[in-house]
This record gives structure tokens, sequence and C-alpha cells, in this order.
């Protein structure tokens, strides 16, 4: 061999050696990385203190009832692309009046419009909360966690699929508390994406049918509460939905009682 491709070889090596090296290096967490929680806790803190509740409710949409019917009517593209936008944000930010958002969406749009579009703007605004989570504190947890964290993250990751449905389906949960947990938990993207957007059609059809059929109620100043929605044969069928996608993790686990 040449003295060339000698020296040519050996400074490969160390390239190589350096570029692996740099690779397997950890990122070093700062502060700085909090700044997406920061602003979700930020957006929520703001939503509650100026009280905007109040914008977001059943009285307020039979109040403007026809106005924003005439708009829609005059702008349909536009308004449902403000719709889903508007909506990719509401869940990004964790506030909490996607519910009555989908009841006034269903009421202007229709169910066959708003379901498909509640759902892929809950997966997309539900996935930057994730990633938002799981860059800003969940690769410091995965370092610094005691051994009690460190088995329920296996655990959860071995049954992601399962328990991922079972909490999207389920209406025990907050929505943005889903969309955080299983990103300090390890949970795959793609579990994470797959699940949410599969796991949040039952409710969003329940709540979009309802939306659909309400201008009646309106009309009449009926009260339409998420009690009247979610009635006690629906919780019941979703609720079994979510025993279906966890029956997996409850058979190994009475399997591996009895070993």
């Amino acid at each position: 061999m040449s003295p060339e491709a000698a020296g040519f070889e050996a400074a490969s090596e160390v390239i190589g050696e350096a570029g692996m090296s740099a690779a397997e290096t950890p990122t070093r967490w700062t502060p700085w990385r909090l700044w997406p929680l920061l602003l979700i806790a930020a957006a929520m803190t703001l939503f509650f203190a100026l009280d905007l509740q109040r914008y977001v409710s059943l009285s307020m949409i039979q109040a403007r009832h026809q106005e924003w019917q005439a708009y829609v009517q005059a702008h349909f593209a536009l308004a449902l692309g403000i719709f889903f936008v508007g909506y990719i944000g509401i869940i990004a930010l964790s506030i909490p009046i996607s519910t009555w958002v989908t009841l006034g969406g269903a009421l202007f749009f229709g169910a066959a419009v708003i379901i498909p579009t509640v759902v892929c703007a809950a997966t997309i605004g539900a996935t930057l909360t994730f990633f938002a989570a799981r860059t800003s504190i969940g690769d410091l947890l995965e370092r610094r966690a005691g051994p009690w964290f460190v088995r329920l993250e296996k655990g959860f990751q071995r049954d992601q699929w399962s328990y991922m449905f079972f909490l999207r389906v389920t209406p025990i949960f907050p929505f943005f508390v889903v969309n955080l947990v299983p990103a300090f938990l390890g949970v795959s993207p793609t579990c994470f994406i797959v699940a949410t957007f599969f796991g949040v059609m039952p409710v969003t059809a329940v709540f979009a049918l309802t939306g659909a059929s309400i201008s009646d109620a309106l009309e009449a100043g009926s009260a339409i509460t998420i009690a009247n929605i979610l009635s006690p044969k629906i919780i019941a069928a979703l609720i079994g939905l979510g025993t279906l996608a966890i029956t997996p993790v409850v058979y190994r686990y009475i399997r591996h009682k009895r070993a």
C-alpha cells in the first residue's frame, strides 16, 4: 500500500470514529427546551384568566347561529379552512373547548364534513403536542428517572398499541393528558399517530352527529349538556371499545400470573 493510501485510510478511520462518537453522544438538555410546554401552559392560563370559554358555549352558538350559518354558506371553503386550522391550534395548545367546537362545526358544516375534518385536525394538533413534550422534557425524564419509572415505561411500551387505543377511545382522561403522558413514556410516534387517528373517530362521530341535529333544540331554547350527549348507553359502548383494545394486555397478565 502506498504512503498516500495508508494515510487516507488512517484519516478515514479517525473521521469515522469521531462521527460515531458524536452520534452516540446524547444531546445536552437545556431549560430552553421547555419553551413549547411553557407556551401551552401560558395559553391555558390566559384562556381561563380572560374567561374566554364564554365565547365558546352553546349560548354563544345559539346567539350567533343565523349569522355564522350565513357566513358558512357564503364562504364554505374559507370557513372550513379557518375551522381546520383553528382546531389544530386548540388541540396543540390544550385549550379545553374541542367538544363545543366539534358540536358547532357539525351544526354549520354537517357531520359528514366535520367528522374527517376534526379527526385529521385533532391528530395533527395532538402530534404537535406529543413532539413538544417529547423534545422538551421526555429525554430528561428518560435519563434521570428512577427504576420505578423505567419499569413503567417499559411496560407501557410493550403494550403501547393497546394502551393508546384504550386511552383514546374511552372518554375517561382529558384529551391533552393523553397527548402528554405517552410522550413521557416513550411511545413511538407511529403508534401515537395511528392510535390517535382511529381512536378519536368514535367520540368525534358521537359529538358530530349530535351537533348536526341540534338546530331544532337551539331554536327552541332547549338545554344541551355533555351529560345529555354522553348518555349511559354511549359511554358503555365507548368503554366496550376500549375494553376490546386492552384485552390483549389483560390476557397476557393473567397468563403470566398462571405460569
